[in-house]
């Protein structure tokens, strides 16, 4: 948490608790629709409102909280209660391998990131994965600190960054 308080940075963190944990969403499932989607559970809630407690406790300034559109994420940055919550659909998993604009819109939103104070970006493990090489826990947190120019290399499924940390959910 220390890293977050001196801004710049940004803070990727799995959407909390929504069992049964792996596998995606039901079939037919609704982006529109909640009761149609795999959704928090009291520990996933519990996860959120004590992570947003963490920020607010060691001054986290948060300038900026973005989220996935699926229910889980969006409940879990409300509950964060650090601020507006915006949707985009760049938190959101590219299935088709070789469709990246979405990851390659991540990129660019996390290496533009300068703060002052922390970007948040609420998602899902399958969106963490492409862009740092690691899969987070539910309500796991990730931080990483954009270098001053960000170099993306390779197919687009490695990262030129500097990890800081992962804070224990």
């Amino acid at each position: 948490m220390a890293a977050l308080v001196n801004g710049g940075h940004v803070a990727l963190i799995r959407h909390g608790n929504a069992p049964p944990g792996y596998g995606g969403d039901p079939p037919g499932f609704k982006i529109d629709d909640c009761t149609t989607q795999r959704n928090l559970d009291e520990v996933g809630r519990q996860q959120a409102k004590a992570l947003g407690e963490s920020f607010r406790n060691h001054g986290v300034r948060v300038d900026r909280i973005r989220s996935s559109p699926w229910c889980r994420c969006m409940e879990t940055a409300h509950l964060m209660a650090v601020g507006p919550v915006e949707s985009s659909w760049a938190l959101v998993p590219d299935m088709n391998p070789n469709a990246t604009a979405r990851l390659l819109e991540l990129k660019e939103m996390v290496s533009a990131w300068r703060g002052p104070g922390t970007l948040v970006l609420v998602t899902h493990a399958l969106t963490v994965r492409p862009l740092i090489g690691i899969l987070p826990d539910q309500g796991e947190t990730v931080v990483l600190k954009p270098p001053p120019r960000q170099i993306w290399f390779g197919s687009g499924m490695g990262a030129r960054h500097r990890l800081l940390e992962a804070l224990a959910k």
